[in-house]
């Protein structure tokens, strides 16, 4: 059969389905009619085989405890080659019930309490909630924003941090959230380089690692053969094909002791096999999706194409950060010379908008707003116009 849901117009009523983008404003704090683009879940179905496979699979009425084989692993390697010329092994592979629940795994097991936990704020902010919530420090090599409009690394600093902190652990993240930006083979080279030199492993949060809509994502642990011995590389088809709910993840790491530790947090945590329905959206995402993902992959990039040029024409006082990758953009309000606290109050009660404020990302995301534009045209329509009436 043919793909069938391709009409990423399609307005799809998502109100009352236990929604956590959708039904719990109120719960939140907020209004309950405003617009949510925040969470990072689309408002797309997702493609017609996941769909079909997933009743199919139902309707065998019984549960029990699954695990996957070799085939499954054949399907998640053949997309990781086919999509990024990466070639996995089977030893490599752990399933975990998500990224972060695999970045907390990274902290307990290679950090001690009082340890500081390398980040790069504005990031995402699970990211700083595993360190704290483990008793663990947060120190944030800032990505520094640039006169081209995008957000770079400063080197120097990032060793520094990791000198003077004696840092064990570096969470990157590439795709990154909210900046957008796609590191660069020679960037990813560089901040390698420095953590083989002082033994810092890297927790590489690829989750959003199929939307490069501007250059090429690169794996890091590809980019050197050494830097399999410091890797853990954190996959999900949740991003890319909008299954966040299966709670499945595909977490990879060539070196035999960084995963056995890693595997005894997992056991340590209470962990075992994962949801069969999330095992069958995964197997065959991978292996039938391919039609659905490129279409909603053009979409999504006209969505941004459209967002940068309406503000540009139509909201002065605000600019879109240029990026390369995921389907989250980063607004820069400060021009228009109000306070992180009122721009969130314009956001929030103005507009009637629920988006991500860059405060949660770290301070240096002050005077910003994340949102997800893996929405209908219309929806997007719908929040810029509603954005340049409340700042007008």
């Amino acid at each position: 059969m043919p793909e069938r849901n391709l009409n990423f117009d399609e307005y799809i009523e998502r109100r009352h389905t236990d929604s956590l983008k959708y039904d719990f404003a109120a719960r939140r704090g907020l209004p309950e009619d405003v617009l949510p683009l925040w969470v990072a879940d689309m408002d797309f179905r997702t493609s017609s085989y996941v769909e079909d496979a997933v009743i199919e699979r139902t309707r065998h009425g019984i549960f029990g405890y699954t695990e996957t084989g070799e085939e499954y692993f054949r399907l998640v390697a053949g997309w990781m080659k086919r999509r990024h010329d990466w070639d996995v092994e089977y030893s490599w592979l752990v399933k975990t019930p998500g990224v972060v629940f695999a970045l907390a795994m990274a902290v307990k097991g290679f950090t001690d309490e009082g340890d500081g936990v390398l980040i790069q704020q504005p990031v995402y902010y699970p990211f700083s909630e595993v360190i704290e919530d483990n008793n663990r420090v947060i120190v944030s090599n800032d990505l520094v924003l640039g006169d081209d409009n995008r957000y770079h690394i400063d080197f120097e600093d990032f060793e520094k941090k990791i000198v003077d902190n004696k840092i064990k652990l570096f969470f990157l993240c590439n795709p990154q959230n909210p900046t957008g930006r796609v590191f660069t083979r020679e960037e990813l080279e560089k901040l390698g380089d420095i953590c083989v030199r002082h033994n810092v492993i890297v927790v590489s949060d690829e989750i959003h690692n199929d939307f490069a809509f501007f250059g090429e994502h690169t794996v890091f642990t590809k980019v050197k053969k050494e830097f399999e011995d410091i890797s853990i590389v954190c996959t999900s088809v949740s991003k890319t094909f909008n299954l966040a709910s299966m709670l499945i993840s595909n977490i990879f790491i060539p070196n035999a002791k960084i995963r056995h530790v890693f595997k005894k947090q997992y056991a340590a945590a209470g962990m075992s096999q994962l949801s069969a329905l999330g095992i069958t959206a995964t197997s065959v995402a991978y292996d039938k999706g391919d039609e659905w993902y490129e279409k909603m992959i053009d979409y999504v990039k006209a969505n941004i194409l459209f967002v940068k040029d309406y503000v540009k024409k139509n909201i002065p006082g605000v600019r879109v950060i240029d990026g390369e990758g995921t389907y989250l953009m980063w607004l820069d309000f400060r021009g228009t010379g109000l306070s992180g606290t009122e721009i969130d109050r314009k956001i929030i009660y103005e507009a009637k908008l629920w988006l991500d404020s860059g405060k949660i990302f770290g301070k240096t995301g002050t005077g910003f707003q994340r949102i997800n534009v893996a929405v209908p045209r219309s929806t997007v329509v719908e929040c810029l116009e509603r954005i340049k009436a409340a700042f007008a």
